[in-house]
């Protein structure tokens, strides 16, 4: 199997990449990727997607746009809102790359979607504000076996998680153990600044496109985004022996 001659030129600027190549360009092609979310992460993550080549994406948002989303969800305008944001996000990716197939799923993400949609996916992104959905995720790509990347940010401030769900991999309720008294406080609550979004999406785009090109990510390793100081930290965490997830 070879690119074709508009695929050639489309990507020639990743494929010249030493670890993408002509091979790794092909691996983008043939994926299908899960996106849950399409706000201020889910814009500039699906937007890389869509770009790089990626074969399929599946973005899964049961939200309308609203006049206060534009601040930092780059795929809007004001011309969407009021529309479903799974929806308006298709519409303008179809048009960024006509060459890739885009899914749309208007609705919310439940364990009967989440069971469908993971069983599809070579790995899923999580770009919800919603840490109900964040475990539901969580346990549906364990027991599918799929690799996960979530990512969170509130403020000036980001985190992003990936596990490849191995037996020996920290998954993100070792992470993040439920609790009665888990914090639900989002971007409504305590404001958040667009390019610290940009940052945190992006480096959750980065790790997808390596992941399907065969490249190494840091794994069992939650990384933190200080916007203030404009400064990461890397912190090793373990799988845990009594996780009730993994």
């Amino acid at each position: 199997m070879m690119l074709t001659s508009k695929e050639q030129i489309r990507y020639s600027r990743q494929v010249m990449l030493k670890g993408i190549g002509e091979q790794g360009q092909l691996a983008l092609g043939n994926a299908t990727v899960l996106v849950v979310g399409v706000g201020g992460l889910g814009c500039p993550v699906s937007l890389y997607l869509a770009a790089a080549g990626i074969g399929k994406l599946i973005i899964c948002d049961g939200d309308q746009v609203e006049i206060t989303n534009l601040q930092r969800q780059v795929l809007f305008t004001e011309q969407s809102v009021g529309i479903n944001k799974a929806e308006a996000a298709a519409e303008h990716l179809a048009k960024l790359n006509p060459l890739i197939e885009i899914e749309a799923v208007d609705e919310m993400l439940d364990d009967e979607l989440a069971n469908y949609f993971v069983s599809q996916a070579d790995i899923v992104v999580d770009c919800t504000d919603n840490i109900a959905t964040r475990y539901l995720l969580n346990q549906h790509c364990l027991n599918h076996q799929t690799p996960l990347i979530i990512g969170a940010a509130t403020g000036f401030d980001g985190q992003v998680f990936f596990t490849r769900n191995r037996p020996e991999s920290a998954c993100y309720q070792c992470v993040f153990p439920k609790t009665d008294n888990a914090p639900v406080d989002n971007c409504q609550t305590l404001g958040i600044l667009g390019p610290v979004l940009s940052i945190i999406g992006g480096m959750q785009a980065l790790m997808t496109i390596k992941h399907l090109a065969g490249l190494t990510n840091p794994e069992n390793q939650l990384m933190m985004f200080d916007g203030s100081s404009q400064r990461w930290q890397h912190f090793n965490v373990s799988k845990r022996e009594n996780c009730a997830a993994c």
